[in-house]
Order: C-alpha cells, then structure tokens, then sequence
C-alpha cells in the first residue's frame, strides 16, 4: 500500500521550565513570559483585570474553576493558528506548525452555567487530568461592572488564545530546532477494497448556547448537519471549546488539538486499518434533532465507504444518546460504531451506567465511573477563587469529591489515565 503523503509536519519543542521575564520567549526548553505583554493581550472593555500565574506539575497547587485550557501552537510567520479567533476562518492544517508541548494556556474563574471544576497539580489526582501534567500559564479575571456575561466569556477565550499563540509564536520566532518533528499524513483517495477496514472517528460537539458551546472556525455546528473535514485541521485550532459543563466529561480545546482517537487511528493506518477520516457532529437538545443528525452521519460514512467508526460525545446525560443513535444508525447501514462512554453508575458502582444506551448496536467503551469519589489532601496554594463553590470550602482544603469535578478526567475523547482490572469469574 502506497503511504499517504505529509499534510502536516509539527515542530515539537518540549517545554521543561517556565517563569516570567522581560520578554516572552524560549530557550533550551524554558519557556518565559512578559507578564505586562501577555495580559495586554487578554485586556477588554468586558474584563476590569487579569491575573497571569504559572503553576507547574508537583506544585503543592489546585485550580479551581477551571473554564478551558490550550495548547500553545503557531503557524509561523503567516500565521493562522486558532483560525476564526486569532486568525482569519481560513482552512488550515498544511505545512508547519510548532508545538509547545508540556505547555497550556488555562482560564480559570467564575461564568454561569460553569460548573465546579478543578485540577490538582500534585497528590494522587494530579494523573488523571491531561494539565496535571503541564506547566500551565492561569489566566484570572475579574468582569466588569455591568458586563454582560457572554461578553465576559467572548473576551477571555479571544485572550487566552491571543496568550497561546503569542507564546509559540515567540518560539518558532527563537529559530530553535525543535526536539522532535512529527509528520502528519492524511488519508488519501482509497478504493475501499483493499484488505484492511476503513475506520475513521466520529467526533459530537456540544450545541447548548452559551457556556455551553464548541466552536468550528469561530462557529458553534448548532444547526449544522455532520460534516467530514481533514482531521489535520484539529492540529491548527480548528476547534475551540466553550463547553464548560461536566468538568469530568469536558473536551478542553488542549484534548481537541490533541484528539486521542484521532491520533490511535493514525497510528494503525496502513497497518491494521485504514484510517477514514474525522467527521464532526453537532449534539442537539431535542430528541427529533438528535435522530436526524444521527441519520445524517450514517449515510455520511457510508458514502465514503467507511467499515467502522468511533463515536466520542461532549458532556454528560443527554449527550449519552447522540452516540447511542449514531451507533444504532450505522449498524443500519452495515457500519460498525463503537462508542466511548462515561458511566453514571453511583459511588459504588451498582446504577445503571448510561442514561441513554444503544437499542440495537453493542461495542461500547467505558472511560470511568463519574461518581467515584476521590480523597484530595490539602495544597498550599489554589488559584481560580479562593472557595470550592460545590462543597463550600477553602478552595485549598482537604475534599472530598467525585472524579466527576476533575477536568477530562473520563474525557470522552479518549484521554485518560483510569484502567480497569478483571474481577476473578466464579461460576455457579
């Protein structure tokens, strides 16, 4: 089988130590902001002030109020990174583009309908979220008086963008040579008739309003039916989240630039399948809207000739049905979809699971338990607000909580850190 050619080359340069300084930059691994650069970059009439932090994984630290996280990327020169919000809604996803990995962007502080979420940066917890492991830049705020809130929210994630693409653009600006380069192939024109399955992934966004959107080129797909785009379009910030629901459940924009599906499938291609392709789905509210779309996306892979397909959902409850149908759906058409699912199954693990499971189609994938509960010791330091609203608490207190407070803990996208092991069977 001929390889399909490079689309995408990332320029990796592995972040290690960060701090503040005179100018932003990198150098031999440290990655150093202006302070007074960076949140110039975030000012607006919507935000009275903002607050810049870094926080660093073993720090006795907790981030409450977690809202979105990114990872910092630049397109070069010509820009383009983050398209629809710091750049022009161009396409993207050709050429080069650098990574600062081991690095985020995160927004922290209070928006309505957000709920209680955090990241523990140290202690046992620190694992399961993805920026438990990063050196993270926290990005405070206070509104302004008589702001409206969308506003408010329309404002900091402009800013924490204009924050992360600044960072990586100061570094391929550095000229360093980056410590890895990975080249991204992506999918050509295939006969379907070879000897390996044509599976590709099936990614669901949430269209809810605000505070609880995903956007596409600086658009929420409410409304929108399915669509198949290149999956090296995620690498530039094609999608950007304004999700903040179900902290547990939540894709930040940093688990979309890094879609583990997406990333499994490319690695497998060529070797034990075909890697089809991204398609992306909106998540309706009502249940009319959910089968059509459902409907819509079956047809869709059957039309590019897909064998198999994996469904991830953002957030918790109803969400659960939209992989649901689409599993349903493609097993009408002869198309296996297995979907990735976060169980509500209670402390003890005894409820039913799904809220809305699958009638016909049966491949499913568990990312954990939302009400497992979790003992978290107390840090010397929170950042985000000083009370942890949920239990009413010092923000830096000993809790306890369940996994369900934990950002991407179950991510729904295939991040994770959580394993399950076999109970011995006995028979009867």
């Amino acid at each position: 089988m001929v390889p399909s050619p490079v689309a995408l080359r990332r320029l990796i340069h592995r972040v290690t130590a960060v701090g503040f300084g005179d100018a932003t930059g990198f150098e031999a691994g440290t990655l150093s902001a202006s302070r007074p650069e960076l949140e110039a970059l975030v000012a607006d009439p919507a935000l009275t002030s903002v607050r810049l932090s870094w926080v660093s994984p073993g720090d006795s630290a907790r981030i409450v109020k977690v809202l979105d996280a990114v990872e910092p990327r630049s397109k070069g020169p010509k820009g383009g990174a983050f398209p629809g919000f710091v750049s022009p809604a161009k396409v993207q996803g050709r050429g080069e583009t650098h990574v600062l990995r081991g690095a985020a962007v995160v927004a922290a502080g209070f928006l309505p309908r957000a709920q209680e979420a955090l990241v523990e940066m140290s202690g046992p917890a620190a694992e399961l979220s993805p920026l438990g492991l990063t050196h993270n830049l926290v990005v405070e705020f206070e509104p302004a008086e008589g702001a409206a809130w969308e506003n408010v929210d329309a404002a900091l994630r402009r800013g924490m963008l204009r924050v992360a693409a600044r960072l990586a653009d100061a570094t391929a600006a550095a000229g360093a040579p980056p410590d890895e380069v990975e080249e991204i192939a992506t999918p050509g024109p295939r006969s379907g008739q070879g000897p390996l399955p044509r599976v590709g992934a099936i990614t669901n966004l949430q269209t809810q309003g605000a505070f609880k959107d995903v956007f596409f080129y600086g658009h929420s797909l409410a409304g929108s039916p399915p669509v198949a785009i290149d999956a090296c379009e995620i690498d530039d910030g094609a999608i950007v989240s304004g999700q903040y629901g179900h902290p547990a459940l939540r894709n930040p924009t940093y688990v979309h630039q890094n879609n583990p599906v997406v990333a499994a499938l490319r690695a497998a291609d060529t070797a034990t399948l075909e890697f089809a392709g991204l398609i992306l789905s909106p998540e309706p509210v009502d249940q009319a809207a959910k089968e059509l779309t459902a409907a819509h996306t079956a047809r869709l892979c059957a039309a590019l000739g897909w064998d198999a397909a994996i469904i991830t959902k953002e957030g918790g409850g109803n969400a659960d049905s939209d992989n649901s149908l689409k599993m349903d759906a493609l097993e009408e058409v002869g198309i296996l979809g297995v979907g990735l699912f976060s169980e509500m199954s209670g402390p003890d693990g005894n409820a039913p699971p799904l809220v809305s499971p699958p009638s016909t189609a049966t491949a499913m994938v568990s990312t954990g338990n939302y009400d497992e509960r979790l003992q978290l010791p107390a840090v010397e330091k929170a950042y985000g607000a000083e009370r942890f609203a949920l239990l009413d608490v010092d923000a830096s207190a000993a809790m306890e909580v369940p996994t369900a407070v934990i950002v991407a803990a179950l991510s729904p996208l295939g991040w994770g850190k959580l394993t399950a092991s076999g109970a011995d069977m006995v028979s009867e």
